[in-house]
């Protein structure tokens, strides 16, 4: 376990001002992150997540005065595309966390905003072992989801910060480059980036280019399982776009992932090309990848182009602009990657699927990178302090 006191539960006063632990050929150095153009190499393209957080949690109280919480985690109805969903009007059903479950048995919760003529409605459908069906309606009911959260809903901090999100929240744990909304986490490795640290790898000769993959509260589920092969990851939503994709195809050096949320887009989509390559046929336009295919992949495996152009002549075939697909991919000690050279990232949880991914990118240096992060006064997890790690 983490100490207490070493987890970030506020965000710096400026954005770049947090410190940045440096990982290359073994050693370890100490830097700030506003100072990251010095350490990533001229040619380099930086991919980040343009995700936006939505306003999951919604706060109701019953009549008798009992609190009921509901995380919003990902529609059912009327789509289960996010973005499809977000954009529609009354009703909606979405899989949720419920807190306080056990006082909400029946019934239909309301929050009401008289001096906004606004009304939202919630009834539980069904239970499940790991979450409920609520259906949502509101009036008035033109209005469509996206704008209800934005309403009526709070920002959904991770459980590890237990203090209640405030008004700066809606900003501070929102990347300046969100656009696409559809997640109930930040990726928070974009959290450091300001516009004057995007001029200052541009004047340096880093490109960069932006996924979507809207985050999901699976993030935070820790490993219990006594085994990693026993562990259920949860699908993620994803875009890229075709002009991306090409971008990517012809890129002859290094690749810089900023975020986990990024690395597992840009590893789902070169596994997606691959089996392609070897005759895969997607039955729709929604491409899947499972979370073990690519160790169950056989055979000599196509270079980075060469998957990559498959799915960019897929999509021109198709006549597709944005490729859409869901991923469910976990990235354990012993996956070969295939996409990423360098990761940007926050320090992780223990325990958690994260740190599993920095095991597998850093090998069995990350004990010694935790370490020297514990010594040296590093702020932890999602508002706390950066890492830029080079693969071994």
């Amino acid at each position: 376990m983490l100490p207490a006191g070493r987890i970030a539960s506020h965000p710096l006063p400026e954005r770049d001002a947090s410190k940045l632990l440096v990982y290359r050929g073994g050693r370890i150095s100490d830097a700030m992150f506003r100072s990251i153009q010095h350490y990533i190499d001229p040619g380099s393209l930086m991919v980040l997540n343009n995700t936006r957080v939505v306003q999951a949690r919604l706060e109701f109280f019953k009549p008798s005065g009992a609190r009921i919480e509901i995380l919003c985690l990902h529609p059912v109805l009327p789509s289960k595309d996010v973005s499809v969903a977000l954009g529609h009007a009354s009703p909606a059903r979405w899989y949720c966390l419920v807190g306080n479950a056990k006082k909400w048995k029946h019934g239909t919760l309301e929050i009401r905003y008289p001096e906004q003529d606004f009304v939202l409605y919630a009834s539980l459908e069904k239970r499940y072992e790991d979450g409920y069906l609520v259906d949502f309606s509101w009036e008035p009911s033109h209005l469509d989801f996206a704008r209800i959260l934005e309403l009526a809903g709070q920002t959904p901090l991770p459980p590890y910060i237990t203090r209640k999100a405030g008004e700066s929240d809606r900003s501070t744990y929102q990347t300046i480059f969100a656009r696409d909304a559809g997640s109930v986490a930040a990726p928070t490795a974009g959290l450091h980036f300001t516009g004057h640290v995007f001029d200052n790898l541009r004047n340096s000769g880093v490109k960069t280019d932006y996924v979507t993959l809207h985050v999901g509260a699976g993030t935070f589920k820790p490993v219990t399982s006594d085994t990693i092969g026993s562990h259920l990851m949860h699908g993620e939503q994803f875009q890229v776009g075709l002009r991306v994709l090409e971008d990517l195809a012809s890129h002859k050096g290094p690749v810089v992932s900023v975020g986990t949320t990024s690395m597992r887009t840009l590893e789902s989509i070169y596994w997606l090309g691959a089996g392609l390559l070897k005759g895969h046929r997607p039955s729709g336009d929604v491409l899947k990848l499972s979370q073990w295919a690519p160790y169950q992949s056989t055979g000599p495996l196509p270079a980075r182009d060469l998957a990559i152009g498959a799915l960019t002549d897929w999509m021109k075939r198709e006549h597709m602009e944005q490729l859409r697909g869901e991923t469910a991919l976990i990235i354990v000690p012993g996956y070969e990657f295939m996409m990423t050279d360098v990761l940007v990232t926050n320090f992780h949880q223990p325990g958690s699927t994260l740190l599993l991914l920095v095991a597998a990118f850093v090998g069995d240096d990350w004990k010694k990178i935790y370490g020297h992060a514990l010594d040296h006064g590093y702020r932890f997890l999602s508002y706390g302090d950066g890492c830029l790690f080079f693969r071994s």
